[in-house]
């Protein structure tokens, strides 16, 4: 059975945590999209981890850990995460790398760092990981793929050709140092020793195990909103987000997809530009931000403060339904314990009529949040197993939520543990 995690907002809905509980009960975890430009943040007996890269099941001694197709392969970050966590006593995972992944290479790191240089006060909020001139490369038919670091007569081919096109920017555009292909050729040799032990045809892996019938887990980075087609374009990432990839990204038929957790927060955060109708200011934020998350809702990768705002259900509704959702995990509910009232936008105000669909970006920069008030619990619901258990104003918050979305919700977050979870 295939099992598809993924984000139903802007990214940071607590993915991490549930899919580290979901790895518990699968064999295989993919990660099937994005690279390191966006992190999961878990904890566990271990301690308190940001991974980035690495599929957040590695922390069990019976899964193996793969990373698919579609990633954006930064090496050296794989290989230092993987070297981080067996520093602190994680034991070694079980990892397979996919031969068709593609190379974040070094100059992909450059080249974003240099545009969002060059666009100063217009730029994309990016990550600065390569994440842009990796697929921009990879779709304009010049990346880099596994297989190919094992060809060193190709790859001398190829990287002569792309620097003479990058050079051309990089000297008259950016006004930066050249690239080398005798550089470059060093650096794909190191890559090569370190990611040559755990390469293999994943597609064709994945398709054993499931004749096996082993229980394989796709995880997704970042969220619906993010999806370069289906997001608040151009405030996007450059790899699709959504559960429907899965079957792209890591190389397995779709229909075999089953069943799809969109994760969704009991709030809004969000970490970089782009429109954010349900966003709050000042000590209303700040507050919600102290509180927010494991020790505060700042970015896993940046470091960066997320900007916080109330449950969009308009966005969430629409994040549910472009991933194809059969079931929704509502978490960090813990968080709005403190609140004696509870706002949440129900509907989005645009040019004097309201509307219950998500729209295009045109439109919802000039969209207003259109608020329902509900009541606080106002006291500390973490420890709680019991759904029934709850402080009924918590329950109604559950079921409102889940009535707007349109999915059933099946798991609540009340707290960062792994096993801090109420099912339903």
């Amino acid at each position: 059975m295939v099992t598809a995690i993924v984000g139903a907002n802007w990214g940071d809905e607590g993915k991490g945590k549930l899919t580290d509980m979901l790895a518990e009960e699968s064999d295989i975890i993919v990660r099937f999209q994005g690279g390191s430009n966006a992190g999961h943040t878990i904890v566990n007996e271990y301690g308190k981890f940001a991974l980035h890269i690495l599929p957040s099941g590695v922390f069990y001694r019976h899964t193996t850990s793969v990373i698919g197709n579609g990633v954006a392969l930064n090496i050296p970050d794989l290989f230092r995460e993987i070297n981080g966590i067996v520093e602190r006593g994680v034991p070694m995972p079980k990892m397979k790398v996919s031969d068709r992944a593609q190379i974040v290479m070094p100059y992909h790191i450059l080249f974003d760092e240099y545009e969002e240089e060059r666009l100063a006060g217009k730029s994309f909020g990016s990550t600065k990981s390569g994440i842009a001139p990796f697929f921009s490369d990879k779709f304009a038919k010049v990346g880099i793929q596994v297989s190919e670091l094992f060809d060193e007569e190709l790859l001398r081919e190829k990287l002569e050709s792309v620097c003479v096109q990058k050079n051309i920017l990089l000297e008259h555009l950016y006004h930066k140092p050249l690239l080398k292909v005798d550089e470059l050729m060093d650096t794909l040799r190191e890559y090569r020793k370190m990611v040559e032990p755990y390469v293999c045809d994943v597609s064709a892996y994945l398709y054993e195990a499931q004749k096996q019938g082993r229980r394989i887990l796709l995880e997704g980075q970042l969220g619906s909103l993010k999806d370069p087609d289906h997001g608040i374009f151009p405030m996007v990432t450059s790899s699709s987000t959504l559960a429907g990839y899965g079957a792209v990204g890591a190389g397995l038929p779709p229909y075999e997809i089953k069943r799809i957790v969109a994760v969704v927060k009991a709030y809004s955060s969000a970490v970089g530009a782009g429109e954010f109708v349900s966003e709050i200011f000042g000590d209303e934020a700040e507050e919600l931000r102290r509180r927010g998350g494991d020790g505060g809702e700042y970015g896993a990768t940046t470091g960066r403060p997320r900007r916080m705002g109330w449950f969009d259900a308009v966005a969430s509704r629409y994040g549910c339904r472009v991933q194809g959702a059969t079931e929704a995990a509502l978490t960090v509910l813990d968080v709005l314990g403190y609140l004696d009232e509870i706002p949440v936008c129900v509907g989005y105000e645009i040019d004097g009529r309201v509307t219950r669909d998500f729209p295009t970006t045109a439109s919802l920069k000039k969209a207003k949040p259109v608020y329902e008030i509900l009541p606080g619990w106002r006291s500390d619901i973490r420890g709680i197993t019991e759904y029934d258990e709850l402080p009924e104003n918590c329950r109604r918050y559950i079921e409102f939520v889940e009535k707007e979305l349109e999915v059933p919700v099946k798991m609540v977050s009340n707290g960062p543990a792994r096993h801090e979870i109420i099912k339903r």
